[in-house]
């Protein structure tokens, strides 16, 4: 730009702000006879913001989760210097293997397409996946001595770092293949806890998960030469342990697994403490008798947004593999005024680890002490049928198989409709819903208060009016069948519970 071009821009900037306050009044002026430089603008028509507006906590969980994402497409090789910090870190590069003991081809399929998601969730890069049907898994090296050859020449063909096998290997089994494969061997439950750990973010959560990797970790604890070698104590050897190790003392691995034990107490000691605060809360609803319905069901169903939809809780959502761990409760209402309490809680998927649904225990006792189960099944997924029974196998573990249960087929907007009639036909007792549209929450909801627990005793009561309380409590917590306002009271009749009852008995007509 030249100078005189410069000078005609600036002009007619400075022309161009005159002209917009030009409608500047005396009115404006400041005592000293200055008119401000600047007029307040009118915000009589700004509208008011909306509380709706404002982002929830799982909106910010989600944002905050999005930033520390890893990012596949970027490289990690820097072409200039000042690049250094933008530097993103490369995604594990991974191969899938699988062993097909039973079921169909589909049931195979499936199982690997699972395991390629909570592969990606973990933070990979998924290059091939394969498996072979095999009466029973290789006790040697899960696969086989030939399948193990292939391996190794897909592994250094597509450049692979990682494998990770769609079953639980004992110890001997990943030692076998590393072994082989120069390259680390990780099975399905190492790839669960390592989802679960990133995921984890309330103090209990943090602590049953990292109890849960121990108990994993101490049955395959392994060294390399020296490691393994008896410490001396005292003048025994050239490096002397010193006073309280004189001798030959514990291996090197005897010595992590009993820092792991001492660990593992550690965790007990303090999951006790923190499931002694959950079974106060738990038991103060109890004594209240407020009806209590819990959310379970297959991980990634919709179990999250089925909450959010149904009580605005806010809670945070995405689509992702056991996207939220920590439990949430929230407290809401049926159509009549009774209050009831609705809780999400950590999802489910083919072969949980059994360290998890330990460590996990005092969690999952909110399903098995609750009034209504509600199982929530992705309608949109190639095997629902699987989900459910996938579920109902863990509801069995934690004690929860007597506790009424309702279906809840989740993403009608993008299932056929095909698959939804067969579940329908298999689950009688199921209800058809669409958390992101909100199609058929009101018919749900309708079902759910039917579905709640009743007031055991009767009563027909003439409350004074001084006596609101009472007529507060029996919307909350009973039914109203009538209610009447007389000259001499509240003529309420319905039905409550023990303790209201009781104290409705001296009012009785």
């Amino acid at each position: 730009m030249t100078t005189a071009n410069a000078d005609d821009f600036n002009l007619d900037h400075e022309l161009e702000a005159t002209d917009d306050w030009d409608d500047t009044s005396p009115d404006d002026a400041d005592d000293d006879g200055f008119v401000s430089g600047i007029a307040e603008p009118d915000t009589s028509w700004a509208d008011e913001p909306d509380p709706e507006d404002e982002p929830t906590v799982g909106a910010m969980e989600l944002a905050e989760r999005h930033q520390l994402r890893r990012v596949a497409s970027l490289r990690t090789e820097l072409e200039d210097i000042t690049e250094v910090e933008y530097r993103q870190l490369r995604l594990e590069r991974v191969v899938l293997v699988g062993v097909w003991t039973e079921g169909t081809v589909q049931d195979a399929e499936n199982s690997m397409a699972e395991l390629a998601l909570l592969a990606e969730t973990a933070g990979s890069e998924v290059l091939e996946a394969i498996y072979q049907r095999r009466q029973t898994p290789d006790p040697a090296t899960y696969i086989g001595r030939g399948k193990v050859e292939g391996l190794l020449e897909i592994v250094q063909a597509t450049g692979a770092d990682t494998v990770v096998l769609d079953g639980e290997l004992a110890p001997s089994q990943l030692r076998n293949l590393e072994d082989r494969l120069k390259v680390k061997a990780v099975d399905r439950t190492a790839l669960i806890l390592d989802i679960f750990a990133q995921h984890a973010k309330s103090k209990e959560g943090q602590a049953q998960v990292e109890l849960a990797q121990l108990q994993y970790m101490k049955q395959r604890l392994r060294g390399w030469g020296g490691n393994l070698s008896r410490q001396a104590g005292g003048r025994v050897g050239a490096d002397g342990g010193g006073i309280g190790g004189r001798g030959p003392g514990e291996t090197k691995i005897e010595t992590d697994r009993r820092r792991i034990n001492d660990k593992i107490a550690k965790l007990r000691r303090e999951l006790r403490a923190m499931k002694g605060t959950r079974d106060n809360k738990r038991q103060e609803r109890q004594r209240n008798q407020i009806p209590s319905v819990a959310i379970a069901g297959y991980t990634n169903a919709g179990k999250s947004s089925l909450l959010n939809r149904l009580t605005g809780a806010g809670v945070l959502v995405e689509d992702s593999l056991f996207a939220t761990l920590d439990p949430t409760v929230r407290r809401t209402t049926t159509t009549d005024g009774r209050v009831y309490t609705m809780s999400d809680t950590v999802g489910f998927v083919r072969h949980l680890p059994h360290q998890l649904i330990e460590a996990f225990r005092s969690t999952l006792e909110e399903v098995a002490d609750s009034d209504l189960i509600l199982h929530v099944v992705d309608g949109s997924h190639p095997d629902p049928e699987g989900q459910l029974a996938a579920v109902r196998e863990v509801l069995v573990e934690i004690g929860a198989e007597q506790v009424p249960e309702l279906v809840v087929i989740n993403k009608a907007d993008a299932a056929d409709p095909m698959v939804i009639a067969r579940v329908q036909q298999r689950e009688p007792h199921s209800i058809v819903v669409s958390a992101r549209t909100g199609e058929g929450i009101a018919e749900a909801l309708a079902v759910i208060e039917g579905e709640l627990p009743r007031p055991g005793v009767e009563f027909n009561a003439l409350l004074p009016y001084e006596r609101g309380d009472l007529v507060n409590r029996i919307h909350q917590e009973g039914e109203i069948a009538t209610l009447e306002h007389t000259g001499e009271g509240t003529l309420v009749r319905g039905r409550a519970n023990d303790d209201l009852a009781g104290e409705l008995a001296g009012y009785a007509v």
